[in-house]
C-alpha cells in the first residue's frame, strides 16, 4: 500500500524550496506573476507533470481519488506556495467535476474524467452576483425545446471560464422558488453555436489576482438534452450533496497557507531584533506563534476526521462538512491576523523575504470561500440541529479509522450522501463516550472534556426547543449561534479523538502527549468567551516544537513531513 503521505512528499520535492531565490517555482517568480495578475505558467506545467488533475478523478474512472483525506493532503503543497495557483490550476475543476460524480450518468462521468486526465480545465457556475449564496434565486434559465435545452442569462466571477474545456452551470428550469426549481447542466463551449455565447470581461480581485475570473452571457443558446446532469429539478439537491465533498477538501488544502505563514513568521521572529532582543525571545511573540500553531492542529484534526467520516458515515456528512467549511477558514484567517501583528510593517511589503505572507493573507479569504461563505454553511447546519439533538448525539466509540490516516477506508459512496444527515454523529458521539471513559491525564484536560460533554447536553436542550420558524433562512442570531457552538464542539471532538488515538505512542511525537490537547481545547473554549492566551507552561513546549519543525523544514500540521524540497 502507498504510504499515506508519499504523494505529498513527491509534490514537495517537485516544487522545491520556495524560499530559494534561484528556484523557478519559488516565491520570487510566484510573487512576480501575482504582480502581473497571472498564474505562474511554470507552476501549472509542474502540476501537469505531476498529474494534478488525476486527484480530482475517482479511481474507478482512472484517477487517483480513493481516500478523500489523502486528496486534500496531496494538494496541500501547492497551497504552501500559492493559494491562487491551487485555486486556478485545479480546485475549480474539482468543484465542477464533483456534481457530475454525484449525479451524472456514466457517459457524462466518462467525458469529464477523460477531460481532466487529459489535463484540461473545467469551470463551475453555481452562483450569481446579484443573489450571492442564495442558489434558488438564480436567473440563468434553461427551457426545453424539442430534443434540446435553450439557455438564456449570465454568470459572473467564474474562475477559468475563458479556458475551460467544459462548463458546469446551475440554471433555473421552473418559475417557482421551490427546491425543485433548478437543474445542473454540463456544456462544451466549443460546441455552442456562434453568436449564442459571449465571454464577459475579466474581473479584477484584491486576492488570488492570478486567477482568471470572468463571466459568460448566453442568448438563445441550445445544448443537447444529454447536457442535463441528473433529473430535471434536482440541481439544488445535487449541489448540496456535492458541497459535502468540496466543503471538506478546500479547507484541507488551504491548511498549507497557514503552514507556510508559520514558517515565514518564525523566520522573521528569529531574524528581527526588537527592544534589544530577538522577536522570538519575547514571551508575547512566542505565545502568539504557539497559539497559531495549535489552531492549525485543531483545523487539521477537524478536516481529517470529517474527510474520513465521508467514507465511514456518508449519510451523516451534511452537517459536519458544512461546520468544517464554516470553522476552518475562521481558524486560519484569525491565526493569520495574529501572525501579521508579529510581522508589523513587514506584513504590508510586496517585496523582500517576507512578502509571501502578505500575498497569503490577501489570497486566503478567496481560497477559503470557494462556493459558500460562512452564513451559507451555518444555514446548512441550522435545520439539522433538532434532529441531531434528538437522534444522533449518544455516547458511542468512533471507528478507529476515523482518526488514523494510515488505516484503510471503505470506498466513497457518493450515492449515499444525503441533504439531511441521518444516523449517528460519529464525532459528537465519540466525545460523549470519551467523557465517560477518560484516561489518567492532566486535570485541566479531563475537566475540560467533561465540561465539553456538558456543553453537548446543553446544546441538545437548546436545539430541541428550537421552534419551526427558527429552522430556516429567517433564523435569528441566537439560532445561528447554536450552529456555531456545534461547529466548535465538532472540532473539540475531533481533537479529543485524535488525542486518544495517539496518546502514549512514542512514534506519535507531539500527538502522543497531553500538552497539545490542553492547548487545543483551551483555544476552542476561548471562542465561547474564555481566555485565548495559553498558559506559559503550555505555550513554551509548543513554541519549542514549532521551532524544531521550522528549523527542520517539517510541516506544522498534525503529522510533520519534510517540506520545501
Amino acid at each position: 500500500m502507498t504510504p499515506p503521505y508519499a504523494p505529498e512528499r513527491e509534490l514537495e520535492r517537485l516544487l522545491g524550496d520556495p524560499f530559494d531565490e534561484t528556484n523557478p517555482l519559488g516565491f520570487g517568480p510566484l510573487l512576480a506573476a501575482d504582480e502581473r495578475a497571472e498564474l505562474l505558467a511554470a507552476g501549472e506545467a509542474a502540476l501537469d507533470r505531476w498529474g494534478g488533475n488525476a486527484w480530482f478523478v475517482p479511481a474507478a474512472l482512472g484517477g487517483r481519488w480513493t481516500d478523500t483525506d489523502a486528496v486534500g493532503r496531496a494538494l496541500r503543497p501547492v497551497f504552501r506556495r500559492d493559494g491562487a495557483l491551487g485555486l486556478g490550476y485545479g480546485v475549480t475543476s474539482l468543484m465542477a467535476a464533483v456534481p457530475v460524480w454525484v449525479a451524472g450518468d456514466p457517459g457524462q462521468r466518462r467525458r469529464v474524467a477523460d477531460d481532466l486526465l487529459a489535463g484540461d480545465r473545467l469551470a463551475v457556475a453555481f452562483h450569481e452576483l446579484a443573489h450571492g449564496n442564495d442558489l434558488l434565486r438564480n436567473e440563468l434559465r434553461a427551457r426545453p425545446a424539442g430534443d434540446r435545452w435553450v439557455l438564456d442569462g449570465r454568470k459572473e466571477v467564474i474562475n477559468n471560464v475563458a479556458r475551460a474545456r467544459s462548463l458546469v452551470l446551475f440554471a433555473r428550469t421552473r418559475d417557482d422558488a421551490g427546491p425543485r426549481s433548478h437543474s445542473i447542466f454540463t456544456v462544451d463551449p466549443a460546441e455552442l453555436p456562434a453568436g449564442t455565447v459571449r465571454q464577459l470581461p475579466r474581473y479584477a480581485s484584491s486576492g488570488v489576482r492570478g486567477c482568471r475570473l470572468g463571466g459568460v452571457e448566453l442568448t438563445g443558446c441550445p445544448v443537447p438534452a444529454g447536457s442535463l446532469v441528473g433529473a430535471e429539478g434536482t440541481g439544488g439537491e445535487t449541489a448540496l450533496r456535492a458541497f459535502q465533498l468540496t466543503r471538506v477538501l478546500l479547507p484541507s488544502m488551504a491548511l498549507g497557507v497557514l503552514d507556510t505563514a508559520l514558517h515565514t513568521t518564525v523566520r522573521f521572529a528569529v531574524d528581527r531584533r526588537l527592544y534589544g532582543h530577538r522577536v522570538s525571545d519575547l514571551p508575547h511573540a512566542r505565545g502568539t506563534l504557539a497559539a497559531a500553531f495549535v489552531d492549525l492542529l485543531v483545523a487539521d484534526c477537524l478536516v481529517t476526521a470529517v474527510a474520513r467520516g465521508l467514507h465511514l458515515a456518508p449519510r451523516h456528512a451534511a452537517a459536519p462538512a458544512a461546520a468544517t467549511k464554516y470553522l476552518v477558514p475562521r481558524l486560519l484567517g484569525e491565526a493569520m491576523d495574529e501572525l501579521s501583528v508579529i510581522l508589523g510593517a513587514s506584513f504590508y511589503l510586496r517585496e523582500g523575504p517576507y512578502a509571501a505572507f502578505g500575498k497569503f493573507h490577501r489570497d486566503l479569504p478567496a481560497v477559503s470561500i470557494g462556493h459558500a461563505g460562512p452564513t451559507a454553511c451555518l444555514l446548512t447546519v441550522v435545520p439539522q440541529l433538532p434532529v441531531l439533538a434528538a437522534r444522533a448525539w449518544r455516547p458511542a466509540p468512533a471507528p478507529r479509522e476515523l482518526f488514523d490516516p494510515a488505516a484503510a477506508l471503505p470506498d466513497l459512496d457518493v450515492t449515499a450522501l444525503s441533504v439531511a444527515g441521518t444516523g449517528r454523529d460519529l464525532l459528537i458521539s465519540a466525545l460523549l463516550a470519551a467523557a465517560e471513559d477518560l484516561p489518567t491525564a492532566a486535570p485541566r484536560v479531563t475537566d475540560r472534556i467533561r465540561a465539553l460533554a456538558d456543553e453537548v447536553h446543553r446544546l441538545a436542550r437548546d436545539c430541541t426547543a428550537l421552534p419551526p420558524a427558527e429552522r430556516g433562512p429567517l433564523a435569528g442570531p441566537a439560532t445561528f449561534d447554536l450552529a456555531r457552538r456545534y461547529a466548535l464542539l465538532l472540532a473539540a471532538a475531533a481533537c479529543v479523538g485524535t488525542w486518544r488515538a495517539h496518546r502514549g505512542d512514542p512514534a506519535a511525537g507531539l500527538l502522543g502527549g497531553d500538552v497539545w490537547i490542553e492547548a487545543a481545547l483551551a483555544r476552542l473554549v476561548a471562542r465561547h468567551g474564555g481566555d485565548p492566551v495559553l498558559p506559559e507552561d503550555v505555550a513554551e513546549p509548543l513554541f519549542a516544537e514549532l521551532s524544531r519543525r521550522v528549523d527542520g523544514r517539517l510541516s506544522c500540521d498534525l503529522r510533520p513531513i519534510p517540506i520545501f524540497g
